[in-house]
């Protein structure tokens, strides 16, 4: 089984950062990759960014120039280094991790509970 933690919301002014941090743990074979979603008050949960096992990363066109996805290969974790934030960034941010786990490498998808990041003045 696979867990994934996320940390780092709060309440942040327009125009000011935050850097969430997911760690995933348990039997993991490997990592294919790690991204973050996230899910505002009556909307859908959406895609942020992602990044895979080589370090490519790819990111939504509302957040290109202010978010940074990163990892720490050694941790299995993954960052998002937000600047810029605007009052429609406010939501519960999500990680998601995929790759195989156990003896048996059977493929996972886990995702964490999440972390609320309010941005307002």
């Amino acid at each position: 089984q696979v867990q994934v933690v996320e940390s780092g919301g709060g309440l942040v002014q327009p125009g000011g950062s935050l850097r969430l941090s997911c760690v995933a743990s348990g039997s993991i074979f490997s990592m294919n990759a790690m991204g973050w979603y996230r899910q505002a008050p009556g909307k859908q949960r959406e895609w942020v960014a992602s990044i895979t096992s080589d370090g490519s990363t790819n990111s939504a066109d509302s957040v290109k120039g202010r978010f940074t996805i990163s990892k720490t290969n050694a941790k299995n974790t993954v960052y998002l280094q937000m600047n810029s934030l605007k009052p429609e960034d406010t939501a519960v941010y999500y990680c998601n991790a995929q790759g195989s786990s156990g003896f048996l490498r059977r493929p996972f998808d886990s995702w964490g509970q999440g972390t609320q990041v309010t941005v307002s003045s």
